[in-house]
């Protein structure tokens, strides 16, 4: 991985537009990097791509000052606009031989996987890290796809050597489960902007990943 992409995944907040449901996302991201989020990725489905740039111009300026790497969900035409560190995309999103052509090789590309075989594939196709879901059920987002858990980490964490980024019903009471299985770090989308106050909850998640050892603080993120 180039030094450009070394990226703290300690806690990865998913700032979804449809589950802040009209809420100020752009106050929101900051109030919960300000707790401890070390990695924010925008995802926007329900936005057109013209309120969606606008959306991450606004949050990318702040991210910039506070020195967090940015990822964008789905949209390499965005990130370009943006100037992001990169992209996080689906199975279904554009191939990633493709992404990395417009993107360049000093770019951070995700890919969501949910079995050991797609994880493998992701890691020799050249993705800088992947991101394991479901691990338990969620509400955040309609899937049919089969639950993870942990002992799925576990033995993905055994074949593919960077990153696992766990996601899906990850909160603080099991958030040290998840990295104590493997995962780099845990993404969360309700867990924070579910909670009455962004910077606490991510602060309590970030504490319970302290206890494990391996969540960092704020003071040792990583520019991208």
């Amino acid at each position: 991985m180039s030094p450009l992409k070394k990226i703290d995944w300690s806690l990865y907040l998913v700032a979804d537009t449809e589950f802040a449901a009209g809420r100020d996302l752009v106050r929101l991201v900051r109030e919960a990097v300000l707790g401890g989020v070390t990695t924010v990725q925008l995802r926007a489905k329900d936005l057109g791509t013209r309120d969606f740039l606008e959306l991450a111009s606004r949050i990318s300026e702040q991210l910039g000052k506070l020195g967090v790497p940015f990822l964008i969900n789905d949209r390499v035409d965005i990130s370009l606009a943006c100037g992001t560190a990169g992209v996080h995309l689906g199975q279904d999103d554009m191939p990633l031989a493709d992404a990395r052509r417009l993107l360049g090789p000093d770019k951070t590309i995700g890919i969501s996987v949910n079995t050991l075989e797609e994880a493998v594939e992701a890691q020799t196709l050249g993705a800088d890290y992947v991101g394991l879901g479901p691990i338990y059920a969620t509400t955040t987002k309609d899937t049919d796809l089969p639950i993870v858990g942990a002992e799925g980490i576990r033995r993905m964490h055994k074949l593919i050597d960077i990153p696992i980024i766990a996601i899906g019903g990850i909160n603080a009471g099991n958030a040290a489960d998840v990295l104590r299985a493997g995962a780099a770090g845990v993404a969360v989308v309700s867990a924070i902007l579910g909670a009455r106050d962004a910077r606490q909850a991510a602060a309590e998640l970030l504490k319970r990943g302290e206890k494990r050892g391996q969540v960092s603080t704020l003071d040792k993120k990583v520019k991208c």
